[in-house]
């Protein structure tokens, strides 16, 4: 369903800066995905894999790499989809169960505005906690150093989605989704159309506004992640 979101970001150093938007999410059954045409469709092109297929195959895909068998599991997805021609996912969240009900893998891929992605496979503790070594470059005031702390527990009916970054300076930057789904409004479904394109641009015109006051900027090392880009 369409979940109606709120988005903060809190950059903690050496500037601090906040920022809180509204949004649309939504939460799609990969073997259901919906097709509003314009309005919202979700395209393997848009996250990890190959293109030519579908976005569970390339999922299965990067699982099997990590010896986790996909077959029978019921697989939910948190993102924007692509509408109104635009795609931009900073972070979506793959949730995998078995048959039996139990949870298979979390899978949560990250994208920056250079059109680098990188899928991280979690395994969250019982408080649906879990930590990992950042490796891909997304914002251009950090380097690639560091670890995330995420938080991810499945969406029932409520969605949080938690990141910190922490590097040997500490705590620098927090992220997070939450929201409420919103069952049968057509209302909220117009107005997620634009969700990736308005989240796309607060992010970048937040960050000019952070190079204006000259917060240094690291160098962009080459990205590649076998089987995901």
């Amino acid at each position: 369903g369409v979940y109606r979101t709120t988005i903060s970001h809190t950059r903690r150093g050496p500037l601090r800066n906040r920022f809180v938007h509204r949004s649309h999410w939504q939460v799609v059954d990969l073997d259901r995905l919906p097709d509003r045409g314009p309005l919202g469709r979700f395209e393997a092109r848009d996250h990890l894999g190959d293109p030519e297929l579908s976005i569970r195959e390339n999922l299965a895909a990067f699982l099997k790499r990590h010896d986790i068998d996909l077959a029978d599991a019921r697989v939910l997805m948190a993102a924007q989809p692509r509408a109104l021609g635009f795609s931009f996912n900073p972070i979506s969240v793959y949730w995998c169960t078995a048959a039996s009900g139990e949870p298979l893998a979390t899978v949560v891929e990250v994208h920056n505005t250079y059109g680098d992605r990188h899928a991280y496979l979690v395994h969250p503790d019982e408080r649906h906690r879990a930590q990992v070594a950042k490796a891909m470059y997304v914002s251009p005031f950090h380097g690639v150093d560091g670890h995330y702390e995420l938080t991810v527990p499945p969406p029932d009916g409520r969605l949080r989605v938690a990141v910190r970054l922490t590097t040997e300076d500490g705590t620098v930057f927090d992220a997070s989704v939450r929201g409420s789904r919103v069952e049968g409004r057509f209302g909220d479904t117009l107005r997620s159309a634009p969700a990736a394109i308005l989240g796309a641009a607060w992010i970048r015109i937040h960050g000019v506004a952070l190079w204006l006051r000259r917060l240094p900027v690291h160098r962009r090392p080459l990205h590649h992640q076998e089987g995901v880009r």
